[in-house]
């Protein structure tokens, strides 16, 4: 299993979180090699110093979470600050395989810290271009008291009607509820002709009692292996605010269940999380467990986005147990960072290790990892090789691809013309650090990176770009740039140790 403690939103139902499709628009500067074809996988091999390996997340959750708490005038929770959801809240102009593959795309220029560059390694699925394969949905509902509260049960319902509308009639749905106890509103429905009762179903949810979240997931699994369909995507949603008060509200005894039920009959969990107050570690666990994501909804317009535009496109998978590993040059680099994916370590050794799980990617989808990278003076030549592993979804053949960058390729400066692309998501990367007390080599304080996001905001002519800066601003106002702490971020050494919405 994955080795780890376990804004758009539902596009993720059907493995979206973190999709992207198409250019952004902006002009990147001098990339490394993009990725060659297959090549043969070889055999595990032994760990290697300057070795960084992860699994793939696309996750958004985390950012969408910071950005309601930041607009009711609080600071999130500096362990809730996840910066690789940040970093993938938006998306870049990375290249598309024409399989269905991954592109592997690799970047980078100079910080404003002296010595420092930033590395960004890209990834990117071809978008779907046939059609989709049917969907078995099983919403699992959160009708507890604390859901009452608006912009929780009511955008839920909204959310779901939305999506009614959208599927196809060969889809299916199921509808389960859950409070102090779980129950089964709709058992797996075919779409066809029964759009209405569907509807029905869900107008009808009303708020009761208290959170037993482990007795609505383990019905959701229940009614999900009973309605699975062979050839189908198979899905457990999970709509909540995650705040369980009943049962098993440590998560620990509901995580045997989805990953038993994960590995059987390939059904995964996504976890949409929505609320003032939201219990974010007990959803991330949870769909991390069941091979899913995570996001946040707060507005009718992120569940529109989520639940009409992003749907269609994202049922289809590209890659299970999706890895990455970068292996940096020890004669050039002489230390370097990775900038979040704290809880998507995987050991070194364990890369060419299928049965250490990784992450499910989606048609379209696109992931970034940003390093902050120290060279050794004077010297030149190869920075870093990255390659991915994934397994075919159907056969589950492994395949790898790789992609590198030299140190030519850091030498002009991050803020520099025609950067627009790398600032993006280097804005996001020192954002979300500076909330959780870190501070990168080079990072700007916050009023000058909110000036940085304004004017990349402009230049795109992208809203989600001036949501960024004003949230940027915003944490400036409570204090966040006063945050400190050790730097923040999984470090290693070679010497032991809107174009852009989503």
């Amino acid at each position: 299993m994955r080795r780890r403690i376990a804004a758009g939103a539902l596009a993720g139902v059907l493995l979206l979180a973190g999709c992207s499709g198409g250019s952004d628009g902006g002009t990147t500067h001098a990339r490394g090699d993009n990725a060659a074809p297959d090549r043969p996988v070889p055999d595990r091999a032994a760990p290697a110093p300057g070795l960084s390996t992860f699994a793939l997340d696309v996750d958004t959750a985390s950012y969408g979470y910071a950005r309601r708490t930041l607009g009711e005038g609080r600071l999130p929770e500096p362990k809730g600050v996840r910066p690789e959801e940040f970093v993938n809240s938006f998306r870049p102009d990375y290249p598309r395989p024409k399989d269905n593959g991954f592109s592997v795309t690799l970047d980078g220029a100079r910080s404003d810290a002296d010595g420092w560059s930033l590395v960004r390694v890209g990834l990117a699925t071809r978008a779907s271009d046939v059609e989709r394969p049917p969907a078995a949905l099983t919403f699992v509902v959160d009708v507890s008291g604390s859901m009452d509260e608006p912009g929780r049960l009511d955008l839920v319902k909204e959310s779901l009607g939305l999506l009614v509308g959208r599927l196809r009639d060969d889809d299916a749905i199921a509808l389960v509820t859950f409070s102090a106890e779980a129950q089964t509103e709709l058992p797996m429905t075919r779409v066809g002709g029964a759009r209405e009762r569907i509807r029905e179903a869900v107008d009808s949810l009303e708020t009761s009692s208290s959170t037993n979240v482990e007795a609505g997931v383990r019905t959701g699994y229940d009614v999900a292996v009973e309605g699975h369909r062979k050839g189908a995507t198979n899905r457990v949603v999970l709509l909540s605010d995650a705040l369980a008060n009943t049962g098993d509200t440590d998560a620990d005894g509901i995580l045997e269940r989805i990953d038993e039920e994960r590995r059987e009959h390939g059904i995964t969990l996504f976890g949409v999380g929505v609320g003032s107050e939201y219990g974010d570690a007990f959803m991330e666990r949870l769909a991390d467990k069941g091979d899913g994501h995570t996001t946040y909804v707060a507005t009718p317009e992120q569940a529109r986005k989520v639940f009409v535009d992003q749907l269609p496109g994202h049922i289809e998978l590209r890659a299970r147990d999706a890895k990455a590993q970068v292996a940096f040059d020890p004669k050039t680099v002489e230390s370097f960072r990775l900038v979040g994916y704290d809880d998507r370590k995987v050991a070194d050794e364990d890369f060419r290790d299928d049965r250490v799980d990784g992450g499910e990617i989606g048609a379209g989808h696109t992931v970034t990892a940003l390093y902050s990278v120290r060279l050794r003076p004077g010297r030149s030549g190869r920075v870093a090789t990255a390659t991915v592993r994934w397994l075919d979804p159907v056969t589950r053949a492994p395949h790898e691809r790789s992609g590198a960058v030299d140190s030519a390729a850091l030498t002009a400066p991050l803020w520099g013309a025609g950067h627009d692309s790398l600032q993006l998501t280097a804005i996001a990367a020192y954002f979300a650090d500076r909330l959780r007390g870190g501070r990168l080599p080079g990072a700007p304080a916050l009023p000058r990176l909110a000036s940085r996001a304004e004017a990349l905001a402009e230049r795109a002519r992208s809203a989600s770009v001036q949501e960024l800066a004003r949230a940027i601003r915003q944490a400036d106002s409570l204090g966040a740039g006063s945050r400190g702490g050790d730097e923040k971020g999984t470090e290693g050494g070679t010497e032991g140790g809107d174009p852009y919405a989503r």
